[in-house]
């Protein structure tokens, strides 16, 4: 008797070779293939059935989630959680405040594309602040000097080292434990001399965080 298949998106790409599961950043399970038969989907995804369920509760135990604005919606915020308070008001525009114990968005027309836009900015205007100074620090203690420093928001990677040496830090980082936001500027400065994931990689990174595997390990309970 066929067992019930999940719900997923199928990307068609000739390129491929092999059929990839993956779960997006909103955890929805997404299929990538060459063209193939229905039918030989539907056999991995039984096949797989077992990896789905475990992958989607572990993203569903994950911090930093794509916000649920009707369900009592929480924000992390340098690896704390604290809740969004929306509150209705009679002024046109939209508010978005930090207030220590939560944060507050106040609006007239509810818009939740909107909302995100906000809490996006607040991201990026706090890891603008942040960020740059703690990279100076770093660069200085491992003798590294980045091209440049930049920031977007992706759904991915946390940072990036391009073959220039231009550091790419996701906006989202700002969810993270302070400990785990210097892990990933370290980890992007040792790009610097090693564009590899090889030993002599990950000794430098030691040498300047010698707890270095447990913020991999925390950097894992959170998504982008």
């Amino acid at each position: 008797m066929m067992g019930i298949l999940p719900q997923y998106i199928h990307i068609v790409n000739p390129k491929l070779t092999h059929i990839y599961l993956t779960l997006d950043n909103t955890g929805t399970l997404v299929v990538k293939s060459p063209k193939v038969p229905q039918h030989k989907i539907e056999q991995l995804l039984l096949k797989k059935a077992s990896w789905i369920t475990a992958s989607r509760k572990r993203f569903l135990e994950k911090k930093g989630k794509a916000l649920d604005f009707c369900d009592n919606p929480e924000l992390y915020f340098m690896g704390k959680a604290y809740p969004l308070v929306l509150a209705p008001h009679n002024k046109k525009n939209v508010k978005f405040e930090f207030e220590e114990v939560a944060f507050r968005l106040s609006y007239s027309t509810y818009d939740e594309t909107l909302f995100q836009a906000h809490i996006d900015l607040f991201y990026k205007n706090e890891a603008q602040k942040l960020i740059p100074s703690f990279v100076a620090l770093w660069a200085e203690k491992m003798s590294l000097s980045p091209q440049k420093v930049r920031f977007q928001k992706t759904k991915r990677q946390w940072g990036s080292c391009s073959a220039q040496n231009v550091l790419s830090f996701n906006t989202m980082m700002m969810k993270l434990p302070l400990p785990v936001i210097h892990y990933i500027i370290v980890h992007e400065l040792s790009h610097i001399k090693h564009k590899h994931h090889q030993k002599d990689f990950w000794l430098l990174v030691e040498r300047y965080l010698p707890d270095f595997k447990a913020q991999i390990h925390e950097l894992k309970h959170y998504t982008t």
